[in-house]
């Protein structure tokens, strides 16, 4: 998968002029101290980017974000700087899911459904499946306070 993601990384990073669905998410090893490359898919909220891990906080690019909070992506087109939130309340992680739910049916139902879930999908549903999962906040900070 680490792999899979750098390829996709490294051919969109040059490539990115619409970015609406995935972002670059460039990051620090932890261990390595290595530059990364992450594509992660997001939703913009209020001028924040959200990301969430499928893996929970098993993914190497959280952990790597946990130990490095300052991090850069590559949206739309512009790279920028950002300070990075865990979040791992399961009730917000439900309500994100909710939210991408409805902005993106097709694609969600897509990924529930391999989640196991089925049909009409409740708010019981994503907060039995949000316990595993874990969400970014990625909050923009201007050029002077980075």
């Amino acid at each position: 998968m680490r792999f899979m993601n750098q390829r996709v990384a490294l051919k969109n990073s040059t490539k990115v002029k619409g970015g609406d669905l995935v972002l670059v998410l460039y990051h620090v090893g932890r261990k390595s101290g290595l530059p990364r490359a992450t594509p992660l898919q997001y939703e913009e909220v209020d001028g924040d980017y959200y990301v969430a891990s499928a893996r929970g906080t098993r993914a190497d690019w959280y952990r790597n974000v946990l130990a490095n909070k300052r991090v850069e992506i590559l949206v739309k087109g512009r790279r920028l700087p950002v300070q990075a939130e865990a979040v791992t309340d399961p009730q917000k992680i439900a309500d994100f899911l909710e939210m991408r739910l409805i902005r993106s049916p097709r694609m969600m139902r897509a990924m529930l459904h391999m989640e196991g879930l089925h049909g009409r999908i409740t708010q019981a549903d994503l907060l039995r499946i949000a316990k595993d999962k874990a969400l970014v906040i990625l909050h923009p900070v201007s050029a002077e306070t980075s």
